[in-house]
């Protein structure tokens, strides 16, 4: 059986994105901070039946997020795709008002993390010549909202890396590629807000999988 891992797996977005997966026969490995979250979206697909088992771990611990990648390599072999969408939490710091402090928090999660765990999972993408890198971004890391200045730089970073990963990866049989949302996801929203549930945002992703053609993918209203 294939295998996805989610990183920064949580109700939303990266259970949508399991079920859908899941369901064209992928094993899923969930990766966030908290046990109880994880073994409740572990039960919750578990009751689709979809085979899954959560990987604690503080994303921004690049030694905590390689060891429980590591264990899900262990746990279902190897890992066929790999989706990174953690939250680091919205920082709202105008662009004059970035410091090393607020900075680091986004850049360890969001940068640092995605380096870990592609490095984590890329040497067995290799070896067979084939896997899937799909990141998550706000559309904030294409054209910057003033007042998410920290978020902004860090998933700025995250992007640039995986559309050069998606230029250099494809002659070894590795697709990569940046989702960039810049709608709320949710199945609602205040009258005015674009919004897009997450159950439809997933199918993107799989197309993504499927089809391999796009460096980037931009999601708005």
């Amino acid at each position: 059986m294939p295998t996805i891992a989610i990183v920064g797996a949580g109700p939303g977005l990266g259970l949508s994105i399991a079920k859908v997966f899941g369901g064209h026969g992928f094993d899923v490995a969930l990766i966030s901070r908290n046990k109880d979250n994880l073994d409740t979206l572990v039960a919750e697909l578990a009751a689709a039946g979809i085979t899954a088992e959560g990987f604690p771990a503080d994303i921004g611990d690049s030694v905590q997020l390689t060891g429980a990648l590591q264990a899900a390599i262990t746990r279902f072999g190897r890992i066929d795709v790999l989706e990174f969408s953690p939250h680091a939490g919205l920082s709202m710091t105008s662009p004059k008002d970035v410091t090393l402090d607020t900075l680091r928090p986004q850049i360890d999660t969001l940068l640092f993390g995605a380096i870990a765990a592609v490095h984590a999972v890329l040497p067995g993408m290799l070896e067979t010549g084939s896997g899937t890198l799909l990141f998550t971004t706000g559309g904030g890391a294409v054209n910057p909202y003033p007042m998410l200045a920290d978020t902004n730089i860090a998933q700025a970073g995250q992007r640039n890396w995986a559309i050069n990963l998606h230029n250099t990866l494809a002659d070894e049989g590795i697709y990569a590629a940046n989702v960039a949302i810049n709608l709320m996801i949710s199945t609602q929203a205040p009258e005015g807000i674009p919004y897009r549930a997450p159950d439809e945002i997933a199918l993107d992703y799989w197309k993504l999988h499927t089809d391999r053609d796009q460096a980037e993918h931009f999601i708005g209203a």
